[in-house]
């Protein structure tokens, strides 16, 4: 098991408000294989990640905003890994969301370390369909399906992660 998240193995100069190892102001999700951590299914990633003050909506409470940033991130990844093992590539494709949807299912304590969890559902070609969630104290907080696609050269998140 490697102790670099996917971020930091493939994208370390990423500047990715969400996850950019490079942005420091930002919330650097780090996404780890979930065979890597002898968890879960071989389609999954999981990743932690603590708030701060800063990140709440109200006292004691995740922003929205951030959570849906938290899920899209983590997503990604999981789609760019899985098409890059698909593939048989030695990187991952730079992916980018065509579509995503959040479900806010309770408040999130800011206080306390969340764990994302993502997996494939569905995948063809430069494409996959990912559901993810967002849990806190062992309870699920939110849940989001997205659809994240490889890009090609002349796309403006082409090699962003380089």
């Amino acid at each position: 098991m490697s102790d670099q998240s996917l971020q930091e193995r493939y994208a370390p100069k990423s500047i990715c408000f969400g996850c950019g190892p490079a942005n420091e102001k930002g919330l650097r999700i780090r996404s780890f294989p979930a065979a890597d951590l002898q968890v879960d299914g071989p389609d999954t990633t999981v990743a932690e990640w603590s708030p701060a003050p800063h990140h709440e909506a109200f006292p004691g409470m995740l922003s929205g905003g951030i959570t849906g940033t938290l899920l899209d991130c983590h997503s990604n990844w999981t789609a760019a890994w899985h098409l890059m093992r698909q593939a048989g590539l030695e990187e991952p494709p730079c992916t980018v969301t065509a579509e995503y949807a959040v479900k806010l299912r309770r408040p999130i304590p800011s206080h306390e370390r969340l764990t994302l969890r993502a997996w494939v559902v569905e995948s063809e070609g430069d494409r996959a369909v990912i559901e993810a969630s967002l849990e806190a104290q062992g309870k699920i907080c939110a849940t989001s399906r997205g659809t994240f696609v490889a890009v090609k050269p002349g796309h403006p998140a082409y090699h962003r992660w380089g």
